[in-house]
């Protein structure tokens, strides 16, 4: 039997769709139960904040999947709450595997969880601390798996994301195709930058990989897919899967950053965060480039979805229409 934390988020829908697919069963752990449950898997309500409603959810099981998490990176979130549900709830669903005699603990953390990586592409052992309460939060949630799993005789894995996008996400680069879409995001200029992504799928498939390979055990892997496209890339390859003609020219860097901080100033005076302002400037134009190299090597997992098939998914857009 497998857990499946955040069964009503993203990545977890997924993970449960090719669990039912495969014929495997799961049991989904909601926070709130759904008004219409899936038929084809066990349900049950858990909080992370409640620990005897995590035990009782993991007795009986073989393998956690931990999905469920606050993901909010961004500067102007909530602290308390990252470290009330990234760090002490998986330290909670952790400690309930152990108790309950899981075999087998799956985390999924995120590349915030290191240091940032500047201008190179840094792999899993890569030097400083995360610079975000998000990537704080899920740090000490990674050393609470590892003891946990050293404590219980635990195989654990924990899987640091990149940027995850696919149909039915609500991340940055859903919202950047939507704004493309209706002609309102500007022509990024070509940096250079680099910028790992995954698609959902690919999540999906390097999760049961780890699940099912013993040399993962107390490994930590990133997971990132075959591309890494520049901001100006990543854009033109949204207009072309959209259909929209490729755009011959660019808003220069130095506006996008002046907006950046105007947007600061205007948003810090009326408490109000700005779409475009400094931090999503430098997402767009900076690099955050991320070395998944460890995961081929040990397991043989390589991603298989590329930007333009991803993009396609995304967007629901068909070979025929595009």
């Amino acid at each position: 039997m497998h857990l499946i934390s955040g069964a009503s988020g993203f990545i977890a829908g997924r993970l449960a769709r090719s669990m039912d697919e495969a014929g495997l069963q799961c049991r989904l752990l909601y926070r709130h139960l759904p008004t219409q449950p899936p038929e084809s898997h066990q349900i049950v309500q858990g909080d992370l904040s409640d620990p005897s409603s995590l035990q009782a959810a993991c007795a009986g099981v073989d393998t956690v999947f931990h999905c469920a998490g606050y993901a909010h990176a961004f500067a102007d979130s909530d602290p308390e709450r990252h470290w009330r549900v990234n760090a002490e709830g998986t330290r909670h669903l952790v400690e309930a595997a152990g108790r309950a005699g899981v075999r087998c603990f799956v985390y999924l953390s995120s590349v915030k969880a290191m240091a940032e990586p500047g201008k190179t592409c840094v792999d899993e052992d890569h030097p400083g601390l995360p610079s975000s309460d998000y990537g704080r939060a899920k740090c000490a949630a990674e050393k609470f798996v590892r003891e946990a799993g050293d404590r219980y005789g635990m195989r654990i894995v924990n899987l640091r994301l990149t940027m995850v996008y696919g149909s039915g996400g609500r991340g940055n680069l859903e919202r950047m195709a939507r704004l493309v879409q209706r002609g309102w995001f500007p022509p990024l200029p070509e940096t250079g930058n680099r910028r790992s992504l995954v698609h959902v799928d690919d999540v999906v498939s390097a999760m049961r990989c780890v699940a099912d390979h013993p040399q993962s055990a107390g490994n930590v892997y990133i997971v990132t897919g075959p591309d890494q496209p520049s901001g100006r890339a990543l854009y033109d390859a949204l207009r072309q899967v959209l259909g929209l003609p490729r755009k011959t020219w660019a808003v220069p860097a130095a506006w996008l950053h002046g907006i950046g901080r105007v947007s600061d100033m205007l948003g810090g005076a009326i408490k109000r965060r700005f779409p475009l302002n400094s931090e999503v400037v430098e997402r767009l134009l900076g690099s955050a480039c991320y070395d998944g190299g460890r995961i081929e090597r040990d397991l043989g997992w390589v991603p298989n979805i590329g930007l333009n098939e991803g993009l396609k998914e995304m967007l629901s857009v068909s070979e025929t229409s595009v």
